[in-house]
């Protein structure tokens, strides 16, 4: 492609769109559709702030900046590589978090819920001192509860050594190695035996085998460990429940993000009466269970 057709900002993210709508991409870590990734994407490269597009739409651009901006448009529209892996970052509302093909791209349902500190099924959030996330990837849901929770310490868990190295460098970007503790175990297996928590956190692997089989080019570019959840999706989602029985506190609450897979989770526990929360995709897509109903005295 000659890169003398593009003058300016304007001419890139046109094309770019048009590149994108005609490759077929499917938008599912992050943007929703295809102006919105394409801005995204040259905002980033040319080093511009990402909320404003239109002060840099007629500037002129340099031949190099047109050449490295078609070679990220290429990248995403050719090889279906997720946005958030093209460049390093990804976020959660204002959380900024750094990624790469280690770790699944950062995108919780739980997230949505942090902020108000699961209320009303916890009731003073200042009395949370022991909190677990399990299955932590790129530790995004592990800072952001250390946030919430002032006086907690979160225990963030993975079996991915290499998810913890992308989770290390997250961390340690917030400044909170003493508030966060990392560690390598297949679930609780790394734990002290006499741990328990108030608040146990999971949006662990929960696709089914069908859906595995359909995923879009963008998803295989992610680890697949960290997204198949055996034939029903529930194999780790029950390691997890079961679990927490001997984990949680008297008045300790579990929250687990199962996706679209509502069915299979009632299915997979027919004596719970699971508490469905609200999130922006609906209520089926984040289940809490509290300790009491789990058997815990």
């Amino acid at each position: 492609m000659t890169v003398t057709y593009f003058s300016t900002l304007r001419d890139v993210l046109r094309y770019a769109t048009t590149r994108f709508n005609g490759a077929g991409l499917f938008f599912g870590h992050g943007s929703t559709n295809a102006y919105d990734e394409a801005a995204y994407l040259l905002l980033h490269t040319l080093k511009l702030p990402l909320d404003r597009l239109d002060p840099f739409l007629d500037a002129r651009l340099l031949p190099e900046e047109v050449a490295a901006l078609l070679k990220v448009v290429e990248r995403r529209a050719a090889d279906r590589v997720p946005a958030a892996y093209i460049t390093h970052e990804a976020w959660l509302g204002s959380y900024r978090f750094y990624v790469d093909e280690r770790a699944i791209v950062p995108r919780s349902f739980i997230a949505e819920l942090v902020p108000e500190q699961f209320a009303p099924f916890i009731s003073d959030p200042d009395e949370v001192s022991d909190v677990l996330e399990l299955c932590t990837g790129s530790g995004c849901l592990a800072i952001l509860l250390a946030d919430a929770f002032e006086a907690a310490h979160v225990d963030a868990l993975d079996l991915s050594d290499d998810a913890l190295a992308v989770a290390q460098r997250n961390v340690a970007d917030y400044q909170m190695q003493d508030r966060i503790a990392l560690m390598q175990s297949d679930l609780y297996d790394a734990l002290l035996p006499e741990k328990r928590y108030d608040l146990i956190v999971s949006n662990p692997p929960y696709v089914n085998a069908g859906s595995m089989a359909k995923l879009p080019p963008e998803y295989r570019h992610e680890p697949q460990m960290a997204l198949a959840g055996g034939e029903d999706g529930m194999d780790l989602v029950r390691r997890i429940v079961d679990g927490a029985r001997s984990r949680l506190k008297p008045r300790g609450v579990l929250v687990v993000e199962v996706g679209n897979e509502r069915a299979h989770a009632e299915a997979a526990f027919p004596d719970l009466e699971l508490t469905w929360m609200s999130t922006s995709a609906g209520d089926d897509m984040v289940f809490l269970v509290t300790a009491s109903q789990l058997g815990v005295r």
